[in-house]
């Protein structure tokens, strides 16, 4: 048979657990890994001991027995403990995995009374494995460096090479032109000050966001009362800067600039699920003799993109 007679889904047809897997590969574009940022992570017990506890959560698991074996949909609910074995006198490294052992393809378990779906320790790997070292199904949740004669396992031993199948991303753009001019910037002190007449923007940070992404340009920036000898940068919040850029243009006369500026940025937890304020600052070096404003004619663009990712 090379093309199954009844597409998901239609009444009264029977479909095979193919389709199904066909379908869930589908819908997870190809990819495999965790489902949300916090799903399947491991992390040391409670009490730290002989071995590791795995988080909640869901993940997708591309089949490598058969070229068309399709994907599994795999769920963990509630904190999972695996163990891990000690070691002697010499450091060893295990992976530890959700596999899928689907004995249509691999195997002879039983799905009736056999879980087919399970946590597995593959163990001394290479100390710089992120992936399944073999064509086994299943996706690495984390890799255990074990320090020689070791029996307890701590989270510093746990490196997290957990992947998302399709991670989250929202990306918008903002505008904004000043209504008059803003107080000029200049002398030669390293201290920023906020354009004064460019408030910014309130931007919101998704609840499932890792990093952000910014691009902020200033277009028409002016440059006036002598060569300007400074930098450019932005705040996010509190605690995040955006990278400075510097200006240094060795002009005298009143003259318009285009400044660009982006970094890409750790999004604390603190700030998930918040609004924080997006501002571009100024400031002037030693030796600086003009200074910079923005007015009418300037322009602030604010590219902002999230991304989500292991955590």
């Amino acid at each position: 048979m090379t093309l199954y007679p009844a597409p998901i889904l239609v009444n009264g047809a029977t479909h095979p657990a193919e389709v199904f897997r066909m379908l869930v590969r589908d819908l997870s574009l190809g990819s495999e890994g965790i489902t949300q940022g916090d799903d399947l992570k491991v992390t040391q017990m409670p009490t730290p001991g002989g071995g590791v506890q795995i988080a909640d959560g869901s993940g997708i698991i591309r089949g490598r027995a058969n070229t068309f074996q399709g994907s599994y949909a795999a769920c963990n609910v509630g904190a999972a403990t695996i163990e891990i074995a000690p070691t002697a006198g010499t450091p060893r490294s295990d992976l530890v995995i959700l596999r899928v052992e689907d004995p249509q393809y691999e195997g002879t378990l039983n799905p009736a009374v056999d879980p087919v779906t399970y946590f597995q320790v593959i163990s001394n790997v290479s100390s710089s494995t992120t992936a399944i070292p073999d064509g086994r199904t299943g996706i690495p949740l984390a890799r255990i460096d074990i320090p020689a004669s070791t029996a307890t396992i701590t989270d510093a031993m746990v490196v997290d090479v957990r992947k998302i199948a399709n991670p989250r991303r929202e990306r918008r753009q903002w505008t904004q032109t000043p209504s008059a001019s803003s107080t000029a910037i200049g002398g030669t002190a390293s201290t920023y000050s906020y354009f004064s007449t460019a408030a910014g923007w309130n931007i919101p940070v998704p609840s499932w966001a890792s990093t952000a992404r910014i691009r902020l340009d200033i277009g028409g920036l002016r440059l006036a009362s002598g060569a300007v000898f400074g930098d450019i940068s932005a705040t996010y919040g509190a605690f995040l800067i955006v990278e400075a850029v510097g200006v240094d243009d060795n002009q005298t006369a009143t003259r318009r600039y285009a400044h660009l500026m982006g970094d890409t940025l750790a999004i604390p937890p603190l700030y998930r699920g918040t609004t924080q304020l997006l501002r571009a600052r100024a400031r002037c070096f030693p030796g600086n003799a003009g200074n910079m404003s923005v007015d009418t004619a300037s322009t602030l663009i604010a590219d902002v993109e999230f991304e989500e990712a292991p955590r």
